[in-house]
């Protein structure tokens, strides 16, 4: 039996996880996947705020999903994580990493100390004091990250990593024949909206959009006087229906409406920014992926304001899954909804 990790994504309505199994020579084999609900309010924008609770339904995740590694790879991907272009000095990793402190702090919404860093390199070249690395800086809220890192260790698991979510589904992404050219991977979670662009599988450009398809779900209980689990149903039931529906369910229908809708444009006018902000380029596809991408019609309604082909996302097509995978998992999860979780554990295999 090879080195097993679980990738683990603490969602607001849910945790996901995926077992992976690798193997001597690099291989990885999906051996289980599985998730559990979580209760109003227990994560709000992807950052744990009750880690008992947490760490609670994580031991039910263990419990239930029959997973066998208490090694995990975490994600983090929430308001409180900037991504940005940055250019350096043509340095080490360690040397880049070291100087980051002393070049970034005007780019942070918080002081240098309360953050995170680290630096994503992706192409080489040249300026007037010498050759230069060009990339992506990452930084994050310490207190972001380490509300999650503990609600994990007191579930009794070990955190071997935290991961930037885009980059999980990156993992994933690139293990498909979907890889070349120009590509936006969107994965639409509860409440937050993760948005990656890469060249040849290369990452180009991050952004986290702050809503999901929990806003709606919110917005038709709170509108409608209906229960958060009416409202799921509701939503899941109607989809986004730009077209005529029952008069009775035309209310609904309209909040759904302005609610996608503003995602939607959202979305719009990340990959509007960077197609106008880099000369040349342009999208070639855009995959799917989240709990929040099977509304009815989601697809569709994106394909035609980006005016880009939309494809949805199946994370296992191009991984080897275990015969037994499958029967041990929920008999109706989503599988696109465990993309990061997916991606997370390949981390170990990258």
């Amino acid at each position: 039996m090879g080195t097993r990790t679980v990738g683990v994504d603490i969602g607001s309505g849910s945790i996901r996880a995926v077992e992976v199994s690798r193997g001597k020579r690099g291989s990885a084999t999906v051996v289980r996947y599985h998730s559990v609900p979580l209760p109003e309010g227990a994560v709000k924008n992807g950052e744990v705020a009750e880690v008992n609770t947490v760490a609670a339904a994580l031991r039910q995740l263990w419990s239930v999903g029959g997973f066998t590694s208490r090694k995990v790879v975490l994600g983090v991907g929430n308001p409180k994580v900037l991504v940005r272009d940055l250019t350096v000095p043509k340095l080490s990793k360690k040397e880049i990493r070291a100087a980051l402190p002393f070049q970034v702090q005007d780019m942070l919404p918080v002081p240098v100390a309360d953050a995170l860093l680290d630096f994503y390199p992706v192409s080489e070249g040249s300026s007037e004091t010498g050759p230069v690395v060009n990339g992506l800086l990452v930084a994050a809220v310490k207190d972001a990250v380490m509300s999650n890192v503990t609600a994990v260790m007191l579930a009794g698991l070990t955190p071997i990593e935290v991961d930037l979510i885009p980059f999980a589904l990156n993992r994933v992404l690139a293990r498909g024949s979907m890889v070349g050219g120009t590509v936006a991977l969107v994965d639409v979670g509860s409440n937050t909206t993760n948005v990656l662009i890469t060249k040849d599988g290369v990452p180009q450009f991050v952004r986290i959009i702050p809503a999901g398809g929990a806003d709606v779900t919110r917005a038709l209980a709170g509108r409608l006087g209906i229960t958060l689990e009416q409202a799921e149903v509701g939503k899941r039931q109607l989809g986004f229906s730009p077209g005529a529906v029952a008069p009775e369910n035309l209310e609904a229908a309209e909040i759904i409406y302005e609610l996608t809708s503003e995602l939607l444009n959202s979305l719009r006018s990340t990959l509007s920014f960077f197609v106008n902000t880099r000369p040349g380029q342009h999208i070639d596809r855009v995959l799917l992926s989240g709990g929040g991408s099977s509304m009815t019609s989601f697809a569709l309604a994106l394909a035609e304001l980006t005016r880009s082909e939309v494809l949805l996302d199946d994370p296992f097509e191009n991984v080897t899954v275990g015969k037994n995978a499958r029967k041990q998992s929920l008999p109706a999860v989503n599988t696109s909804a465990m993309t990061v979780a997916l991606g997370l554990a390949l981390r170990s295999v990258a």
